[in-house]
């Protein structure tokens, strides 16, 4: 009776362990359906999207089975309409994976992926599915449709194409080898780079070592030592903000060098972490794949979806920008040699040289540098800063709810209203690097907007960043950069946020990627304009406003370094560009196709393309290939958008509501230059933005 009583009881727990509800298959119930972090474990994910391919798949089979003649409501809006889960459990993996990732959750990853590659496959590759999309395209003229619905017919017939609608069954094969190898390089690219970046660093025990180093720096370098095993030592890393300050400031040229190489040589050491041959291989792939397609490179696969169009467009827009931004940094190059002369020294400047002479150099013009800044830039302060625009803006208000669960301690969530008091969405914010964070600074969907059976289904996004972390003595204080691109993100979470769509593939961010960054980059004009520091850049420790002579200096120096700025970024948008108008799917040796790109272009010794190949995760393990030109052509939009502005007023009530009618409501349901004219009243021009720069 005993082991009849014990086997009951080990039964009991095994049913019960196997009845327990996968809180990814449930309804949330939670406010506002936001995900339950605190219920969800990672062996959740696989059995949800499995299940998310499996509805999926029923409902493409309900559409293609319909015995009715194809409309656009049983055909075109049931295919945007399927899918559900598979969306939900996507996106809260995609944003797990990227901010608090493991070796579990890269293994669901790499398991996943061709799953949902296949998925995505056999629906744009149904012969049966595009038959009938393709019968409401040709008929569209029969069924009344309004602009937006005109929109995703036009959207949906162009993606069948694209996806390989119309090849043969062996090429349709070859398609689906291609798009399978490809989604799994892409994460063991960007796994290689989140290792490589973890591994590095640099140890320092004596003390004279940390000369030049700001106290707060050596105080973040000595807390990462105790948490890395290295009591009463000091460890610096190349995450960039322990990497920067130390560029910036250390008096040790033999260090910088070594944390600088360090940086620049990330997934380049020749050994299981080397990401050359991957990102060669990649190339190779989408060349291929465009030609499969009948495009002649993949820029033009990709070109042809953008405001760009060609790439011949791209590379004229980068002409115009390279010649007088490398005269300029020419120009800077030879005011840093002469501080090292001036300095005693006779060494030639190096790149591991420029942040540290260049922080020099402002102080010597401008009296000014990052360290006396940030005592004003306390991160919740900063933080207040950008809601403070978005409600002078806007009418926005943002409340933080800690009823919300939440997947980490660093992140906060917010609840954003109208000024009527009616909801708009919701808002994360993940501030802070960590090793299971990657890199960089990014906005994220967890929902997103849509209209379905006429209910109004509102946003859940993030803002994730990698910023200066509070130490035992002192807050989160940011560097100016760190403020910018807080800013940055923010307005593409205001982009996510206000989307006022019907459908779930045209709202928020889901506009041509050389568009997307106008919402973001117009914010951080706002971020440094004095009117708007004066009301929350404030002293962390006495409440002070900043003084105006601090913001007369960060006025002044808007041009400074901007030469460098420029090149830096442009360098690695030809690369970019270079590595993706391949006519052939040839291996190319990377090291030796990335020097001949910086060769063509005159790239100075002086500086190093702002990403090398075996690092550019935007191109390699993101969605920016063919595209990372997009943020200095939505930098033309945003400077000719904001002098809108300032031909009025920075918070000129018309002119807010213009934009957000016309920007940040309409996500992709129109042509960006007609969104934008509708905006401006004209089409922009590259003068706001030279100006800006200093470039003219």
């Amino acid at each position: 009776m005993r082991f009849l009583s014990v086997f009951l009881t080990i039964l009991g727990f095994i049913m019960g362990c196997n009845m327990q509800k996968n809180p990814l298959l449930e309804p949330f119930n939670t406010p506002f359906a936001t995900p339950p972090f605190n219920l969800i474990q990672k062996t959740h994910f696989k059995p949800a999207f499995m299940e998310g391919i499996k509805q999926q798949k029923t409902e493409i089979e309900t559409i293609v089975n319909n015995p009715q003649e194809p409309t656009f409501k049983n055909t075109v809006e049931a295919l945007e309409n399927c899918g559900q889960l598979l969306k939900i459990v996507s996106s809260i993996f995609g944003t797990l994976n990227s901010s608090l990732t493991d070796d579990e959750m890269q293994s669901i990853a790499k398991d996943i992926s061709p799953i949902i590659t296949q998925n995505s496959d056999d629906i744009w590759l149904n012969k049966k599915l595009f038959l009938r999309v393709k019968k409401v395209y040709d008929n569209q003229d029969n069924f009344q449709l309004n602009s937006e619905q005109q929109k995703l017919l036009d959207e949906y017939y162009k993606t069948f194409v694209r996806g390989g609608a119309n090849l043969d069954e062996q090429e349709k094969s070859r398609l689906r080898e291609i798009n399978k190898e490809l989604s799994l390089l892409s994460l063991k690219f960007s796994e290689n780079v989140l290792k490589e970046t973890n591994k590095f660093e640099l140890v320092l025990d004596n003390e004279n070592d940390l000369a030049g180093l700001p106290k707060d720096v050596v105080t973040a370098a000595a807390e990462t030592a105790k948490e890395n095993g290295y009591e009463g030592k000091w460890v610096f890393t190349i995450h960039k903000p322990s990497l920067i300050p130390f560029l910036q400031f250390s008096d040790k040229r033999e260090f910088r060098e070594i944390l600088f190489k360090a940086y620049i040589s990330k997934g380049n050491h020749e050994d299981e972490l080397d990401n050359k041959e991957i990102l060669s291989k990649m190339a190779a792939l989408r060349a291929e794949r465009a030609k499969l397609l009948g495009y002649k490179t993949h820029a033009h696969f990709i070109l042809e979806k953008n405001m760009a169009k060609v790439p011949e467009n791209v590379y004229s827009l980068l002409d115009q920008l390279w010649k007088p931004a490398l005269k300029r940094a020419k120009a800077e190059a030879k005011e840093l040699q002469r501080l090292i002369h001036k300095d005693g020294h006779d060494f030639q400047l190096q790149p591991w040289d420029w942040w540290y002479y260049a922080e020099k150099l402002k102080k010597e013009k401008f009296d000014l540098d990052d360290e006396s800044l940030r005592p004003y830039f306390e991160l919740d302060k900063v933080i207040d800063g950008a809601f403070m625009v978005a409600n002078k803006l806007y009418g926005l208000s943002f409340e933080e709810r800690t009823d919300i669960p939440v997947y980490h301690n660093d992140v906060r969530v917010y609840e954003v209203k109208n000024s009527d008091g009616s909801h708009v969405g919701i808002l994360y914010t993940d501030y802070f690097p960590r090793a299971s964070k990657r890199g960089g600074a990014w906005m994220n969907a967890l929902r997103k907007q849509e209209i379905i059976n006429n209910e109004n289904i509102r946003p859940i996004v993030t803002n994730n960043g990698n910023f200066t972390k509070p130490t035992s003595e002192k807050p989160s204080l940011l560097s100016l950069d760190e403020v910018t691109t807080l800013f940055h993100e923010f307005g593409h979470a205001l982009h996510g946020l206000l989307s006022n769509c019907t459908y779930y593939s045209l709202s928020g961010t889901d506009v041509p990627r050389d568009f997307v960054e106008l919402p973001s980059q117009i914010m951080e004009n706002w971020a440094t304009h004095p009117q708007v520091l004066k009301l929350y850049a404030k002293h962390y420790k006495t409440g002070e406003v900043i003084p105006q002579d601090l913001v007369d200096k960060i006025e002044k120096s808007g041009h400074f370094n901007q030469g460098f700025a420029t090149v830096e970024y442009l360098a690695a948008s030809y690369l970019d560009m270079d590595w993706h108008v391949l006519e052939e799917p040839t291996i190319m040796d990377a090291k030796e196709f990335e020097d001949a790109s910086m060769k063509k272009i005159g790239l100075i010794p002086e500086i190093v393309v702002r990403y090398k190949s075996p690092y550019f995760q935007h191109i390699f393990a993101g969605g920016y290939s063919s595209g990372y030109y997009s943020y200095i052509w939505a930098e033309v939009l945003d400077a000719d958008a904001f002098q809108a502005f300032k031909e009025t007023d920075i918070f000129d009530a018309e002119t807010a509501k213009s934009f957000r009618e016309n920007i940040l409501e309409k996500g992709g349901t129109q042509d960006p230059m007609v969104l934008y004219r509708k905006f401006r009243g004209k089409e922009p021009r590259i003068n706001a933005l030279l100006k800006r720069r200093g470039l003219l």
